[in-house]
């Protein structure tokens, strides 16, 4: 699949990439984050910012300066990773706007017997948002509305945001779903890869919007073309997992040597945790068996 890299930060400068949007990105690169976090200033009059970003003061300034003397009437969370969430509390402080969107952190199951959540780090387990938005609720701003769309599978409380103007705009706050630069991690017990696929077939069967603005990288277009590519990708790894472990690949580390020899070797722990997540759906599936729940150190075979 093809991804675009081709990505322009210009990190703490507000960017008008519509009529109604401004994005600004965060200067927190990383192998996880591409350049950085993108927060959106949307609207004119009235605005709202979606994903607040990192605890990064120059971030914060950056945002308020895009916002000038316009009220802020809301800020809105995707998830509650924390390169996403980390600012709420100083933009909240600064503006006074409700913050909505994401529920609490959750995991997308419960940890086995002794598992531990290698991801326990990246999310923010603090955050408490003032109201929660349920799937399909639209919030109504000066100019535009937002109609909110779970998209669990990179967390459990992940959610997407469809953008509509009154002066025909169209587009889909993304979040970590769907990036034009990169796959998104799925990483149980976070993530599942059930969710995150059936989240993919959601948007393929929605009426599409024009773009796609994602928390990382520049924005998604050709978009059915571009989810049918994410959709066939990922089950391409599927296909690869249970051919090599019908070829006596036994373990994930081994998967992973095998399925990610040009990928920098500083993802190969996300990798893992990717191939886990589609181990668990075969295994729930009964295309794959262990002899107890899946982990990265079980063994596996072809039932």
């Amino acid at each position: 699949m093809d991804f675009d890299t081709s990505f322009e930060p210009r990190h703490g400068e507000a960017c008008q990439v519509s009529a109604l949007v401004r994005r600004v990105t965060a200067r927190n690169p990383g192998p996880f984050t591409f350049h950085g976090t993108n927060s959106y200033v949307v609207g004119d009059r009235s605005v709202v910012i979606i994903d607040p970003g990192p605890a990064d003061a120059d971030h914060v300034a950056a945002l308020l300066a895009a916002v000038g003397r316009a009220p802020v009437a809301a800020i809105l969370v995707t998830h509650t990773h924390r390169d996403h969430v980390d600012a709420v509390d100083a933009l909240k402080r600064a503006t006074g706007a409700p913050v909505i969107g994401a529920g609490p952190h959750r995991t997308a199951r419960p940890l086995h017997l002794g598992e531990i959540n290698p991801l326990d780090a990246a999310a923010d387990l603090d955050y408490r948002p003032d109201r929660v938005l349920d799937d399909g609720a639209m919030e109504t701003y000066d100019g535009f509305r937002l109609t909110v769309i779970a998209t669990p599978g990179h967390t459990a409380n992940h959610l997407s945001f469809a953008f509509e103007s009154d002066v025909g705009e169209s587009a889909l706050f993304s979040g970590d779903h769907v990036m034009a630069w990169s796959t998104s991690i799925v990483a149980p017990p976070d993530g599942a890869m059930a969710d995150y696929m059936a989240s993919l077939d959601r948007l393929l069967e929605r009426p599409t919007e024009r773009v796609y603005w994602p928390g990382h990288g520049g924005p998604v277009i050709k978009v059915p073309e571009f989810l049918r590519g994410l959709r066939l990708h990922r089950l391409g790894r599927e296909r690869s997992i249970v051919e090599l472990v019908g070829r006596g690949v036994a373990t994930i580390p081994e998967l992973v040597a095998m399925m990610y020899q040009s990928t920098d070797k500083r993802l190969h722990g996300a990798a893992a945790l990717s191939v886990l997540a589609h181990v668990e759906d075969l295994v729930a599936r009964h295309e794959l068996a262990c002899a107890g729940a899946p982990a990265l150190d079980q063994r596996y075979w072809r039932p």
